[in-house]
């Protein structure tokens, strides 16, 4: 089975919602105001990139740790040891600045999603779990990108 589940789609995309609001709001183009928002939607597009990556990246982390309850023997100790990497990765390097936290944050994500390339390749994740995370990935990493640079 090759189809994402409707509700595993319809939650990811939701999850992109926050990446996304922050980057329009680090580039100015949208603030908490214009939409009657919560106060903490507002203030820096990029604080809040931060904060919400950083529950996201040790989330994605514990996915994994999920799928490594598969595996077996060497196998299985690799997956565990990798699939706490991205949390253990954002523990040890916040970054003291925002911009150096979203370059720590980036790199978190591009490392997640090689180890992801792993447990696909370990058969470990579903069939269809590889190409959605790519997608998934190059939109947070495209959004955090402008986080950097902003």
């Amino acid at each position: 089975m090759n189809r994402i589940p409707a509700p595993a789609l319809l939650l990811a995309v939701a999850g992109l919602i926050p990446f996304l609001w922050a980057a329009l709001t680090a580039l100015g183009l949208t603030s908490a105001a214009d939409w009657n928002l919560p106060a903490v939607l507002g203030g820096d597009g990029r604080l809040l990139m931060v904060r919400y990556g950083g529950i996201i990246l040790p989330f994605m982390a514990g996915t994994l740790w999920g799928f490594a309850t598969r595996a077996t023997g060497g196998l299985a100790f690799a997956a565990y040891t990798a699939s706490v990497a991205p949390a253990l990765w954002w523990f040890f390097m916040p970054g003291t600045t925002a911009e150096t936290a979203l370059i720590n944050m980036a790199i978190g994500f591009a490392a997640l999603l090689l180890i992801e390339v792993a447990f696909d390749r370990w058969e470990l994740t579903p069939p269809w779990w590889l190409a959605f995370r790519i997608q998934l990935t190059i939109v947070v990493l495209a959004c955090i990108g402008i986080g950097i640079w902003a």
